[in-house]
């Protein structure tokens, strides 16, 4: 998936997110002033702005949209059962996309389909 970068209205790049950029500089900055060794206070700045970024990143992943259903006609009845092998728990399937269908996950493990071949 392609990313677009950011322009402003003059068509010029323009940072993703600008108050982290700040925040990490600003943090660079303040401990150079303070007397901080300039290289350990850089390094820091840096492990502290791509630390923010990946937690902004993650973020705003988890808060993307629900996609939307697919149309309804698009699904198909079916009539399947499956068996987890470690618990023994049973599920029937009764709606999916295609008329063969992944087998769902139980226990981290996929479960097994019970319903005879033949019955499909």
């Amino acid at each position: 998936m392609a990313t677009i970068e950011p322009t402003d209205e003059h068509g010029r790049w323009r940072p993703k997110h600008p108050v982290i950029d700040l925040l990490a500089l600003a943090g660079v900055v303040a401990a150079i002033l303070a007397g901080y060794a300039p290289f350990k206070v850089i390094v820091a700045g840096l492990v502290a702005w791509l630390i923010l970024r990946i937690g902004v990143l993650m973020l705003g992943g988890m808060a993307r949209p629900i996609p939307e259903p697919p149309p309804v006609g698009e699904l198909r009845k079916v009539k399947i059962t499956y068996r987890c092998e470690i618990c023994g728990t049973e599920v029937r399937m009764t709606v999916a996309p295609d008329q063969d269908p992944e087998a769902p996950r139980h226990c981290q493990d996929d479960m097994v389909m019970m319903t005879p071949i033949d019955d499909l």
